[in-house]
């Protein structure tokens, strides 16, 4: 941490002030990368959750080769080239999205695809993980991760600290104002961040819904308790109708706002328990109506994109992601592995002027899993010439 620490620099900030609760301490620090220090040694680190503590900080862009295809998109770095055909700019745009929980999944990815558009990037993320991240951070360890297509490090302006289960103050139960877990950090529930983000910048232009939760996730639905039914909707699904309310009053007019689901909103997925199906089809239902009554009051557009399995740290916790990846690797019409940055690329085009007509949709961006009918690896399909990939 010493080394780290000296390749980093930390100041004391005026961040934003809102009426603290009792017992809660706010504050506030900046840390910028010193772009000519050696790189950060990659040390190994606990943390699966990628968040700050209501920190604004600056990342600036250090030498980190980049030895990997990422998301496509036109960079600010590019400003002075020619571009030919179609790009994705969204130079001048902020983005708060919320529920960045490690540098390997789907949220990250849409940070990343964002900036390197050209957008501001802003985070909320889960209260109890961020020492872990600033840990993290400071040892270097999403240094790599980070790598734009200019190879230039993405840029996150500014992180708050979030809990979405929470729309006021007045809905956090007395065992988690009093959780150490919570100490130190202030103004986290969704109403509080809203007023943040407004006093800290304005206004935003993009929405990001990238969190989910379902305690009982494990369990079968039969076997699911009413608490931890209605658990996985508040997490999963009315979070997203609590952040577009509370986020659409200072969201620039043409605006946008993505949420991530999953096909088990409409197919049965054994083992994908605890209600999560059920919150993933409200969560559809939802951007439906949300897309109409945020387009006509607001002129915000509303999709989601239905996402294919991903062997991120979050998706491990159901139990069987490894094998969902190889089942949708040998019925998928596209035998891939799908990869976190192709979702975030399809976020940012939603985002996008590209995508100034689409609406209420849901965008599927599984290597076309979605439309089989059938798993054509049964062995009833065994004397079939279906073409396969074998390699």
């Amino acid at each position: 941490m010493a080394a780290a620490a000296s390749n980093i620099q930390i100041a004391t900030l005026k961040h934003c002030q809102l009426p603290s609760r009792k017992g809660f301490k706010p504050f506030g620090t900046t840390l910028i990368g010193n772009s000519k220090a050696p790189s950060f040694a990659k040390l190994s680190s606990s943390s699966n959750i990628s968040s700050l503590p209501f920190f604004q900080r600056r990342f600036v862009s250090s030498s980190v080769k980049n030895e990997r295809t990422v998301t496509k998109a036109t960079a600010e770095a590019n400003d002075s080239k020619p571009i030919s055909g179609l790009s994705i700019d969204l130079k001048g745009k902020r983005a708060f999205i919320a529920g960045v929980a490690d540098d390997n999944g789907y949220g990250w990815a849409i940070a990343k695809a964002l900036a390197a558009a050209g957008a501001e990037i802003l985070v909320g993320t889960w209260v109890p993980a961020l020492n872990i991240f600033e840990s993290s951070f400071r040892r270097g360890k999403f240094d790599e991760s980070r790598v734009l297509p200019d190879g230039s490090l993405m840029e996150i302006t500014k992180v708050y600290p979030l809990d979405a289960v929470f729309d006021s103050p007045e809905d956090v139960p007395e065992d988690i104002k009093t959780n150490k877990r919570y100490a130190g950090s202030s103004n986290w529930t969704v109403k509080e961040v809203a007023e943040c983000v407004k006093q800290d910048f304005g206004s935003i232009d993009i929405l990001v819904h990238s969190l989910a939760n379902g305690p009982e996730v494990t369990k079968p639905l039969l076997e699911t308790s009413r608490n931890g039914y209605l658990a996985a909707l508040s997490a999963s699904s009315y979070s997203y109708i609590s952040l577009l309310k509370h986020f659409v009053p200072i969201m620039n007019p043409g605006g946008a706002s993505l949420s991530l689901t999953y096909i088990a909103s409409e197919r049965i997925i054994p083992g994908y328990g605890g209600g999560m199906s059920s919150a993933k089809a409200a969560l559809e239902s939802d951007t439906r109506v949300l897309a109409f009554e945020a387009g006509r009051k607001h002129k915000i557009r509303v999709n989601t994109i239905s996402a294919g399995p991903l062997r991120s740290r979050a998706a491990k916790a159901i139990g069987f992601i490894d094998m969902m990846i190889d089942y949708s690797s040998v019925n998928a019409p596209l035998q891939k592995e799908l990869s976190a940055e192709e979702v975030g690329n399809t976020a940012a085009f939603l985002a996008s002027p590209l995508a100034s007509a689409i609406t209420g949709a849901v965008i599927y961006v599984d290597n076309g899993l979605n439309a089989m009918g059938v798993g054509v690896d049964s062995p009833m399909f065994k004397d079939l010439d279906i073409p396969t990939d074998k390699h």
